[in-house]
Order: C-alpha cells, then structure tokens, then sequence
C-alpha cells in the first residue's frame, strides 16, 4: 500500500479505472544532443498493462507499505531505499513528481524479492539474487520511464532518462557498475574480464549524449 494519495504522474491518472486503458500512440523521444529513442506501440501496450498492475498492487496491498519522501536533490531510484520488516521507504525528487511511480516499482519489487513475492510480478527474475536481481529490476524500471516520457509526455528527468538511454544503447550493466562502484564485486569482476574497454566505452558515450560524467564519475557537492 503506498503511504500517501497518488503522485501528481500522468501515469498515474492514466493506468487508473478497473480496466487497461487504450493508450495513446507513442512518440520518439530526443535529449539536447539529439539522442533518440523511438518505440512501438505493441510494446507499450506490454508494459502499460503491467505498469497498471504495479500500481494496484502498490495502492491496494494492504500486506505491506511502501513510504516515498521528496528530496530536493536529483535522486536515483536506489539512492536512500530502506526495508524493514514489510515497509519500504524511498526517495523522490520534489522538483519531478512524475518520477515518483518508477521509484516506487523499484522499492515494490525490492520488497517483494525480500517477501518471497517476486514471482507474481516478475516471474523471470523470481529466483534472482544479486547483480543480476537488480538488473532485471531496473530493467522494468526503465520500462516504466520510457511508457511516461513516449505515452504520456512526461518532462524529461535525468536520472531516469540517462536509465532508459543506456537500456537502450545497450548499457545498462555499464550504468549500474559504473554507478555503483562498492556493489557487486563479483558480477563486476566478471563483466570486467568478458568486456574489456567496455566501461570507458560507455563513458565515452554517455559524456557525447548527456555532456557530463556517469552517475558515479562525478565529483561530489
């Protein structure tokens, strides 16, 4: 159950209703630096009805909670995360309120792993652990993102847009590695030694598409 009304998402108002809505057709998308991302519709209708069960489950659940508290700085959706017991608390950034459901299908299916209900709601991954229960995670995270900003023209947000570009590119063990650098040493260490030159590949690119370094490059304020 989430611990506060519905967040001001686009998203949100459209997957409400006791039926999957028709959804929009879905636009390209393209940063400041003309990095585009196109997607067809059949494959947001897919993510679209599970985004909707997501959310109902999140609302309507009353075995669990899941608390999301604004932040006022940009946030990735694992930056913050807590889970006791059958509660987990999350952060959103204030300034991008439409973000706050992809951060809050990423503490769900967190704690779902940890309730032993992971299989209902990604069966794929049901049995995961680690690296690779995180990857499959952020995965229907950046899902999420990419149904909002080409069905329901979100604003752009960062952090999640640098999530589903580097999907895309066909990066994301690069984006999670690179950006969390005291995690995962065993599946880094072999992702190091099957790709070699693939991290500053990725950071080569992710500098020429969002013109700063990687999450985990940066220097700290």
């Amino acid at each position: 159950m989430a611990s506060a009304p519905g967040a001001l998402l686009l998203l949100l108002t459209a997957a409400c209703g006791g039926h999957t809505p028709q959804i929009p057709n879905p636009r390209p998308i393209v940063n400041f630096n003309g990095a585009r991302i196109r997607v067809d519709k059949a494959r947001m209708d897919s993510i679209n009805q599970w985004v909707n069960r997501e959310q109902d489950n999140i609302t309507n659940d009353p075995t669990f909670m899941v608390e999301t508290n604004m932040s006022v700085d940009e946030v990735y959706p694992w930056e913050g995360m807590q889970i006791s017991h059958d509660t987990v608390r999350l952060q959103f950034d204030a300034e991008a309120p439409d973000s706050r459901l992809a951060v809050e299908i990423y503490g769900h299916l967190h704690l779902m792993a940890k309730m032993g209900r992971l299989a209902e709601f990604l069966p794929e991954a049901a049995t995961a652990t680690g690296f690779d229960l995180e990857k499959a995670i952020l995965a229907r995270v950046a899902d999420t993102w990419l149904l909002a900003r080409t069905v329901y023209d979100v604003a752009p947000y960062a952090p999640l847009d640098e999530l589903i570009y580097a999907r895309d590119a066909g990066y994301l063990d690069a984006f999670i590695f690179t950006a969390r650098p005291d995690q995962f040493a065993e599946a880094r260490a072999e992702w190091a030694r099957a790709n070699p030159g693939r991290a500053e590949e990725y950071r080569t690119w992710f500098l020429k598409t969002f013109n700063r370094e990687p999450p985990g490059l940066r220097t700290k304020k």
